[in-house]
């Protein structure tokens, strides 16, 4: 009887030392597997960006935002992503700028003749275009409005190529709104093109960010 009593002590004291050695192993391979808060650094989007398509396409919950775009370019910009397929990925984002620049004709004396000049317009191909109010009771024709001067003199030029010859680039002290279109997680070869875009918009940009909660 002492003898059992005797085996049964040293067995609970093995346990007792394996336990202890198994509980201090595991905890120093938890530490060794956590992850390391310290070493963990967040990208900014142009860091994003500058990974290539093929990782920014590997990402989850990314949206590619292209622009900004005056009503021109946008109608342009969504004609040239048709052929990709990314149907419900692409939607429109408008954005408040405070000035920038128009492209316009006038000032024209009266409606009827900015009307008039508004329809020879469309017959040369112009689609975009406004009737709209100028100092001192005058009016003058709005050929789209941009952020930077370089996409609104790019603008100016596309148009001289139709023969429209007047149209003039002019600072816009009145805020603008603009078009920015999203891209929600884009595969690679539609991120490969969106790049090959961006470079036919002067002033436009791409920026890659986590995509917007839907309010």
């Amino acid at each position: 009887m002492r003898i059992v009593i005797v085996l049964l002590i040293l067995a609970n004291l093995t346990l007792y030392a394996y336990t202890r050695l198994d509980t201090g192993n595991g905890e120093a391979m938890l530490l060794q597997d956590q992850v390391q808060p310290d070493k963990i650094r967040l990208l900014t989007p142009q860091q994003v960006a500058a990974l290539g398509p093929g990782k920014v396409a590997a990402l989850a919950d990314v949206c590619v935002e292209w622009g900004p775009f005056g009503d021109p370019d946008r109608a342009r910009v969504l004609a040239d992503l048709e052929p990709l397929g990314l149907g419900r990925l692409v939607t429109q984002k408008r954005i408040d700028f405070d000035g920038g620049y128009w492209v316009s004709m006038g000032p024209l004396p009266n409606r009827g003749i900015a009307e008039a000049r508004s329809a020879d317009l469309r017959k040369q191909g112009v689609k975009d275009l406004a009737v709209v109010d100028s100092p001192r009771g005058q009016y003058a024709i709005s050929l789209g409005t941009f952020r930077v001067e370089a996409a609104a003199i790019a603008h100016a030029e596309a148009l001289a190529q139709l023969g429209v010859t007047l149209a003039k680039v002019e600072r816009r002290e009145q805020p603008i709104t603009q078009t920015m279109v999203v891209v929600r997680d884009p595969p690679q070869p539609a991120m490969a093109r969106l790049r090959d875009l961006a470079a036919q918009y002067p002033g436009s940009e791409l920026r890659v960010a986590a995509c917007e909660r839907a309010s």
